[in-house]
């Protein structure tokens, strides 16, 4: 090796050493400290002395917002204004600042209200703003115009509005127009309390008019044939029937046959209740789903319908349908991976072979489920083309230092978890693209895994940050129980990515927790199981203990279902009954087929998601792939027939997993 070359490969080295060493500052020498001063002021107990301890930390301005809060009620204004100042620009100034104009408001304080106040999204201040400038005779053109537009929403508004717009009744402002607009509104949107509530100013025959629209949108009934021919009934006949083809499409369709012909709908109104006619039977596949699908017209159809119309055709086995459904998708959709894949398999089930293939070498240009079951069926590698973030030093430093950084990572260390989301949110605003992929970095080892999946960016080349979107975390655990209960590492491990991001202490509305996003009953089953010792849902949120109990918990599944582990993933998501139905509704079918009529969207999804996951880690754990196709029947493979990775010069749009 020549001296040239040897000096260039150590002048890398080093340079990516140097890279590697840029980190934010380390702030756990001061965490005793501030971990203490922020107990003092949940306590509203912090003193002076308390706080100048802490004065050179960079969490100063929350912990000293977090007493103010507390103590907004005794504190002098020129203090709390004292501190806006200070704060200003700063995530723990704006949540300041807003606990102060809720403070202000609720105790009508309507001249100092309007001196701190800043344009908000929150329609409690935006109200209490209204109701400020109403206090203080600030009532102009422009006070009448903004009461006028908050008064056009479709839902209840704070107690806050009521006087403002007693007020602008008052003047004139809100007159029957402006009334019979907000309850259409509310009509559409399903309040038909809130319609019932604004009806009571009509004139007598008016507001029986709109207590009967309510009435219908709740349960459409025969007395609608009655109503005037007019835009506003044609508009709630529409609403009130298209919400009763959710629960009854038969009904819904009878009922459109008679109100049609008496309101004399145009094909918008008709169109909105034909598709969901046709949705909530195709969902279900009940019969006459194809025939339904076919009246709907053209322009009511969506991508989500057209969806539907594929897939129904694939549950009937109906080849010709299904390519027929294919042709009518926009060229957009069509030539989405998930649907180049499933036109390449009828075109090959139909003999269609060059044409079959032609469409899987395009969808397995993509870094996606349907991309890698083509290239499966190409018998080729996997296309995958990762990213990562800038090696730039400079940029690196500037990020690592930059304060809104520093504090949102010791906000979450030390568990402040919706300081740290505001604070996340508000340094966002400040980065680029590529700044905002090294902060995610930076993030990523912190172990706040979820920053990646929540706010990585929504381009194309954003979901090709495999190493960011795909933390590996408690990886020896992982192993160690997959191995022991024979479980796919990669599938235990994309299993919890799509649980909870890898973030221990997540917590779902149904009350599953932890990494595996085990219930509690769940897990003390699978203890039980195990013969392992319960110490309670509290356990859930040990990353070792849900690792062993929810990675036993996937074998069981796997086991209850043949060793099959595209139903035992299904079984994970939705429970075993709707898996159960759908292998007594669809027999034989193949996996591919069988996960995309799956009747449930998140399921559909998720499985889907799942063995996507698994691929890219297969790539972060061993650099090779178990085929896809393989995997989703639980079967393992010999090292040679495991697929590799290779980066297409030339890829598709990549909707990657």
């Amino acid at each position: 090796m020549s001296r040239r070359i040897l000096t260039f490969l150590v002048a890398g080295l080093l340079a990516v050493n140097a890279t590697a060493q840029v980190r934010p500052p380390d702030l756990t020498d001061q965490r005793s400290a501030i971990l203490e001063a922020f107990r003092l002021a949940d306590q509203g107990q912090l003193s002076l002395t308390d706080l100048a301890r802490v004065e050179d930390h960079p969490l100063l301005p929350w912990v000293e917002v977090t007493q103010l809060r507390r103590k907004l009620a005794t504190t002098p204004t020129r203090e709390v204004r004292a501190a806006l100042a200070r704060h200003e620009g700063l995530a723990a100034g704006d949540w300041l600042r807003t606990t102060w104009l809720h403070h202000l408001a609720a105790n009508k304080r309507w001249s100092d209200f309007l001196a701190d106040y800043q344009p908000s999204d929150s329609l409690d201040l935006r109200c209490a703003h209204l109701a400020a400038r109403l206090a203080t005779g600030a009532t102009d053109a422009a006070w009448i115009a903004d009461g006028k537009a908050l008064w056009l929403t479709a839902e209840s508004l704070p107690s806050a509005c009521d006087t403002p717009f007693s007020s602008l009744l008052a003047l004139g402002q809100i007159d029957k127009d402006l009334r019979w607009q907000r309850i259409e509104l509310a009509l559409l949107a399903g309040q038909t309390g809130l319609a019932r509530f604004l009806a009571r100013d009509l004139p007598a025959a008016e507001a029986a008019r709109a207590k009967d629209y309510a009435d219908f949108i709740e349960t459409p009934h025969a007395r609608a044939a009655q109503w005037p021919k007019d835009a506003r009934s044609r508009a709630v006949a529409a609403e009130g029937l298209a919400r009763l083809a959710r629960t009854s499409p038969d009904a819904a369709e009878v009922q459109l046959a008679t109100l049609d012909k008496a309101l004399d709908l145009g094909e918008t109104q008709r169109g909105k209740v034909l598709y969901q006619v046709a949705l909530w039977t195709v969902a279900s596949y009940l019969p006459g789903a194809r025939e339904r699908l076919a009246a709907v017209p053209a322009s009511a159809y969506d991508e989500r319908l057209h969806e539907w119309r594929v897939r129904e055709a694939l549950n009937r086995r109906d080849d010709a349908g299904a390519l027929d459904a294919l042709s009518r998708m926009p060229a957009a959709q069509r030539n989405d991976p998930r649907w180049q894949y499933f036109e390449a398999r009828v075109r090959e089930r139909t003999g269609q072979k060059e044409a079959a293939r032609a469409l899987y070498a395009k969808a397995a240009a993509t870094a996606t489920f349907h991309g890698f079951l083509a290239a499966d069926r190409l018998g080729q590698a996997y296309a995958l083309c990762p990213l990562e973030p800038s090696d730039d030093a400079a940029l690196r430093r500037r990020v690592a230092n930059h304060p809104g950084l520093v504090r949102a990572l010791e906000l979450h260390t030390i568990d402040r978890r919706l300081p740290a989301i505001r604070e996340w949110a508000a340094l966002l605003r400040e980065l680029d693209d590529d700044e905002r992929k090294v902060a995610i970095e930076f993030a990523r080892d912190a172990n706040w895994y979820d920053r990646a999946v929540f706010t990585i960016g929504d381009a194309p080349e954003d979901l090709r940050y495999y190493s960011l979107r795909f933390p590996l975390h408690h990886e020896n655990v992982l192993r160690r129980e997959a191995r022991r209960h024979g479980v796919d590492p990669a599938w235990v491990a994309a299993q919890t990515r799509a649980e909870s991001a890898f973030m221990p202490r997540a917590r779902s509305h149904a009350n599953a927790m932890g990494l595996m996003q085990l219930l509690p009953s769940t897990a003390e089953r699978t203890a039980r199981r195990l013969g392992l010792a319960w110490t309670g849902a509290a356990s859930l949120y040990n990353p070792e203990t849900n690792m062993i109990l929810g990675i036993a918990h996937l074998r069981h599944e796997l086991d209850e279902h043949a060793g099959i582990a595209y139903q035992a993933i299904a079984a994970y998501n939705a429970g075993p009954a709707p898996v159960q139905r759908w292998n007594r509704d669809r027999p034989g079918f193949d996996p591919d087929l069988w996960i995309e009529t799956v009747t449930y969207k998140e399921t559909r999804e998720y499985i889907a998601r799942v063995l996507a996951f698994s691929v890219i880690y297969d790539w972060r754990l061993d650099g090779t792939a178990v085929p896809v196709s393989e995997r989703m029947l639980g079967r393992t493979v010999a090292p040679a027939a495991r697929r590799s990775f290779t980066c297409p010069l030339s890829p598709g749009p990549d909707t990657s997993p």
